[in-house]
């Protein structure tokens, strides 16, 4: 094990206790904690160990992506990652399509695949790693493909530790078959059942593009078997505006429309991006003291939607001051959910003395405590961080209204649009579900207008979000749907309501799901590539 420091602006590697740190190793069963205490004053880079095991090209390998919205899946050793690096420069830089994941701070490489905090084997030789120490530092688990291994880096960049200050560099599980790593890791991060959500958001039809008549509408076409209605972005004049309501879309404000939502007996819910604020809004060109800035005294661009955005200062109590206000106007008008997202906006900048881990942790519990007991479905947020803070946490990418997207868009960004990743991210982390958060794959579609998703398209993505969710979404009128619709849709609903999966099999791009259904077996093999649904029992 090798630790990377600072002591008085020059970089140095301690491998035992020295005169800078004195290092406590401690194992326990498959556990490995190692803390460090300062003997003088000093800033961490980064920790690295390599794990014993034999990497081979027969084996299924999961790697956790950095976000919520980042591929997941289980993949043979000879795949590629996906590199931004590798796109045109100005095209990155006009799109700001380099701060979605991790590329701003970790070095692709074609010799390696990474992930975040969890990983296993799956095969001749099976191994499960998992991280307990996610709130102080993010653990890195690389394949080396040349090398045939298996290394381990902490994330601790940042850190700034005062002699006499202590601080955990790597708290980890190691285990060395599948089914008992995962049940551990299941164990420690077991929460309390959460509530399944059958749900209507205007997003994914109108997109911006909505208005009181639209929302309304909508909203009238619901019966009793959903239990929430979620107004998406577009209500709002300027993405970071969150307490100025568009009165020319809305002009008799949100309430009236949450009062209605609540007649129904429905949960009314909201769409905001806490931690952003867009070029175009008040907050940017009013109040730049509330934005991060990088070592040039610019703000720190988020991402590239809307007029592009950029992160707020979350030092700044002002800044969470008025995060704090714009929730509890939400929460005033009567909303019962909200839809954070964004979320990964809180670590993009670098603060002084923390990590990257840290500063998403404190982030998450902000957001906690301020909306109480609410609920809470974050999005774009770092997994491990967002447990016990949230509710409920989307698992993959936005759904695409084309299967994989348009094809230049396929050489962006792992956080990138698309309706074959998500359901890739909805079936690879369904373990998830209901431990951790209960998971949101985002919505369902079966609508013929305003989409390009062929008919099996459509009806492999409502079966496989239903089957592997607890969140079960869609931005349809479905007063439009004729007979055959209404039908799935309620095949579907038995499946969300009273389905069980036993087990999914990999082989090559089919994924082989086995599962129960009002106490009957039965099964489907879905293609991958094609985004369909065949051999079903």
């Amino acid at each position: 094990m090798r630790l990377y420091y600072l002591k008085n602006g020059r970089k140095h590697i301690a491998q035992y206790s020295n005169e800078d740190v004195k290092f406590d190793i401690r194992m326990f069963n498959a556990r490995t904690t190692i803390r460090i205490k300062a003997k003088n004053d000093i800033t961490l880079l980064k920790a690295d160990e390599v794990i014993p095991f034999n990497v081979n090209f027969q084996n299924l390998y999961f790697l956790n992506g950095y976000q919520s919205w980042t591929d997941t899946k289980e993949f043979k050793l000879v795949k590629r990652e996906r590199n931004i690096k590798k796109s045109p420069h100005i095209i990155t830089k006009m799109f700001a399509m380099d701060k979605y994941g991790d590329s701003s701070f970790y070095r692709y490489s074609i010799r390696k695949s990474h992930g975040y905090d969890l990983f296993y084997s799956r095969g001749e030789n099976e191994l499960l790693i998992y991280s307990h120490n996610a709130a102080t530092a993010y653990l890195i688990i690389e394949l080396i493909k040349d090398r045939k291994s298996v290394h381990l880096i902490s994330d601790v960049k940042g850190i700034t530790l005062k002699k006499g200050e202590e601080v955990t560099i790597f708290d980890y599980s190691l285990i060395y078959d599948l089914v008992e790593g995962m049940e551990s890791f299941l164990g420690e991060f077991k929460r309390k059942n959460v509530e399944k959500i059958f749900g209507y958001t205007s997003w994914y039809n109108y997109y911006q593009k909505i208005n009181e008549e639209i929302i309304l509408r909508d909203l009238d076409a619901l019966d009793s078997r959903f239990n929430l209605f979620q107004i998406d972005d577009g209500y709002e004049t300027f993405v970071g505006d969150w307490l100025d309501v568009d009165q020319t879309k809305f002009p008799n404000g949100l309430k009236p429309i949450v009062e209605k939502i609540h007649s129904k007996g429905l949960k009314a819910g909201i769409w905001l991006a806490p931690f952003v604020a867009e070029t175009n809004s008040k907050l940017f060109k009013e109040h730049p003291e509330y934005f991060k800035k990088d070592k040039k005294g610019k703000p720190i661009k988020a991402g590239g939607n809307w007029s592009g955005f950029y992160s707020l200062d979350l030092d700044n109590p002002e800044v969470l001051d008025y995060i704090k206000k714009c929730l509890n106007y939400y929460v005033e008008l009567g909303f019962d959910f909200f839809k954070l997202d964004f979320l990964y906006a809180s670590a993009l900048p670098t603060y002084e003395g923390r990590s990257r881990a840290q500063v998403q942790q404190k982030a998450y519990e902000f957001l906690r405590n301020s909306l109480k007991n609410k609920l809470i479905l974050g999005c774009g947020a770092h997994i491990l961080n967002s447990f016990n803070n949230f509710d409920y946490l989307r698992v993959g990418p936005d759904v695409s209204l084309v299967f994989d997207d348009v094809a230049y868009m396929r050489l962006f960004h792992r956080e990138r649009i698309s309706t074959k990743v998500t359901i890739q991210n909805t079936i690879y982390r369904s373990f998830m579900d209901n431990r951790l958060f209960g998971n949101d794959p985002d919505v369902f579609l079966l609508r013929d207008d305003n989409i390009q998703l062929t008919k099996q398209q459509r009806r492999a993505l409502i079966t496989i979000n239903a089957l592997f969710g607890s969140v079960l979404m869609t931005s349809d009128n479905i007063a439009s749907y004729n007979d055959e619709k209404k039908a799935l849709l309620e095949k579907a609903l038995n499946l969300f309501k009273n389905g069980k999966v036993v087990r999914y099999e990999t082989y090559h791009s089919q994924i082989r799901v086995k599962y129960q259904l009002n106490g009957e077996d039965h099964s489907f093999t879905y293609h991958v590539n094609k985004g369909e649904l065949s051999n079903e029992r």
